[in-house]
């Protein structure tokens, strides 16, 4: 029995994966290089994968004021998402869950920062019961501890939760803490092989949550 949904943050209830690549690539460009998509993706939904000003320097041949560059990203990215709202379907989720009665937490490779102060101007913060971030764990998706944190802080087992991911980090980590888990990809990750998940969504939208409970109930 389904008790529990448990979502992802960045691209999954805002689009914020575009956008925080779109800046670096900006950064890139003004350099006369590039930053490939494909190796962009390897880093969504977890951290350290991938220094982009160390990438950025070997392929300048050159050194770069690496702290200048990530602030510059940083203020250009909450440029870009100044009028940015949550992705078609979230809130109608976060409702649909609690007319259900079912527990709500956040579970997000990001610091928790980043999401309060996101969820906040949103207005989608009192929604959830339980938010586990970067600042909880010592290793972040695809390690299962956000997700293992996130289910006890609920009170919930694994198989009582449902996962709602955007990236191949955030999918692995939520199978191997047990959980159900149902892929949403944005723009960034659509068309990745996700692997062994239990449901695909072009977009929250496109299904009503009680649907994709009785899926996965029957084992659809």
């Amino acid at each position: 029995m389904i008790k529990a949904v448990v979502f992802d943050f960045d691209g999954l209830i805002m689009d914020t994966e575009t956008k925080i690549y779109d800046a670096i690539q900006e950064i890139f460009v003004d350099h006369d290089a590039h930053m490939p998509v494909e190796l962009w993706q390897k880093c969504i939904g977890t951290q350290g994968f991938l220094d982009p000003y160390e990438y950025l320097e070997n392929e300048i041949s050159s050194t770069v004021d690496r702290e200048s560059l990530r602030q510059r990203h940083h203020q250009r990215v909450l440029e870009m998402l100044e009028d940015e709202g949550a992705l078609p379907g979230v809130e109608d989720y976060m409702k649909a869950a609690k007319e259900l009665g079912l527990k709500i937490a956040l579970a997000t490779s990001s610091t928790n920062e980043w999401v309060t102060n996101h969820l906040e101007k949103l207005q989608l913060l009192h929604y959830f019961d339980c938010i586990k971030t970067s600042n909880d764990v010592e290793k972040v998706k695809p390690d299962p501890a956000l997700y293992r944190q996130a289910v006890q802080c609920l009170g919930v087992a694994p198989q009582e939760a449902i996962a709602f991911e955007d990236s191949v980090n955030g999918a692995k980590a939520a199978k191997a803490a047990g959980l159900y888990c149902v892929v949403v990809p944005n723009e960034i990750t659509k068309g990745l092989a996700f692997g062994e998940v239990d449901h695909h969504l072009e977009s929250l939208a496109h299904m009503q949550l009680q649907d994709v409970i009785t899926r996965l109930s029957h084992g659809n």
